[in-house]
């Protein structure tokens, strides 16, 4: 059965984009794989964290990932830094990753901008901890977005080189997976940005926390453009927020962007708004409660976390050796 490892960080506020891109494909995983689905908050420490937020953010998630309909009794849900060999394994596949593949990053470049001589190491080295993330479990996918493929890509290469310093198939050589139409949400604000949970606008994104008044009034807001809309897919090229809100009620709906297209051909934005506000309420709501529900219960998340870890360590653990001993390392 193949081994799915996939993360999300803690920060900031989960949106309809997180859940459509990533935890609703997550969902359908359940019955085709053995997963391994981590709130990955050391890769949140790259970049300065409030102590408290990130504790709160890590809960979040993981309420995220439950409401959303990841079973934790189907797949295995859990906070990376409590699993020590993800930061083990990352220190150990470090010594033998060439500063050329990291060069090569470019996510790096994207972050560090013209601060890149302040940059910590960890936002220099953290694909280094992402391919660790992966092959502590032998993962064979990885569900990811356009952005993160050339991590997996990776993850690949360090994988075949430890197996060839080695002389051993020793960590399988994982496969991105692209899922769905809509592994690419833009903002409500600007259809030429990606949403995004750092936005300083919160009427450019719908929170998974989001009530329905408050959902309903983001897509009222969104940006549209003064013309009909099209009868053809071929209309939406130039008209980014149109093919925004006609991707993301295609993907809600599980219908094709076609067959919105034609369902919508002529009409006034306000119409496609108000109908795509009635079914991003029928869709979101119940996640949006269910997780205000279980962060309720900060014990009850914290067992579940708990035993997310107990299960991670009992794979990752004796793989974890496996590579030790294959260095060289005395334990």
């Amino acid at each position: 059965m193949n081994r799915i490892f996939s993360g999300i960080q803690p920060t900031n506020q989960l949106h309809l984009g997180n859940y459509l891109g990533a935890l609703r494909n997550w969902v359908r995983l359940q019955d085709t794989a053995e997963n391994f689905f981590c709130v990955v908050d050391l890769h949140a420490l790259t970049v300065p964290q409030d102590p408290e937020s990130l504790r709160r953010s890590t809960r979040e998630v993981t309420a995220a990932f439950i409401a959303a309909g990841i079973d934790p009794e189907r797949s295995v849900i859990f906070a990376q830094s409590t699993v020590p060999g993800h930061a083990e394994l990352g220190w150990l596949l470090g010594t033998l990753t060439p500063m050329g593949w990291l060069n090569r990053m470019t996510q790096f470049k994207e972050k560090s901008g013209k601060h890149r001589e302040e940059s910590g190491l960890g936002l220099y080295s953290y694909p280094v901890l992402m391919a660790a993330d992966i092959l502590l479990y032998k993962g064979t996918h990885v569900p990811v977005g356009e952005d993160q493929k050339q991590h997996v890509e990776l993850a690949r290469d360090i994988a075949g080189a430890f197996n060839r310093r080695y002389g051993v198939e020793y960590f399988p050589l994982p496969e991105p997976v692209i899922q769905g139409q809509a592994a690419r949400i833009m903002s409500l604000r600007d259809g030429s940005k990606k949403m995004s949970k750092s936005d300083e606008s919160d009427y450019s994104r719908i929170n998974l926390t989001d009530d329905a008044d408050a959902i309903a009034l983001k897509f009222r807001k969104a940006k549209s453009d003064s013309d009909n809309l099209p009868d053809t897919k071929d209309g939406l090229t130039g008209r980014p927020e149109a093919e925004n809100l006609i991707t993301i009620y295609a993907a809600l709906s599980e219908q094709s962007v076609d067959q919105v297209v034609a369902q919508f051909a002529g009409s006034q934005f306000s119409k496609l708004k108000t109908e795509l506000a009635d079914l991003a309420v029928e869709k979101l709501a119940p996640i949006g409660a269910r997780m205000r529900e279980l962060m309720s219960d900060q014990a009850e998340l914290d067992r579940l976390l708990k035993l997310g870890t107990e299960r991670a360590a009992a794979v990752a653990n004796p793989i974890l050796r496996g590579a030790q001993d294959l260095m060289g390392l005395v334990r």
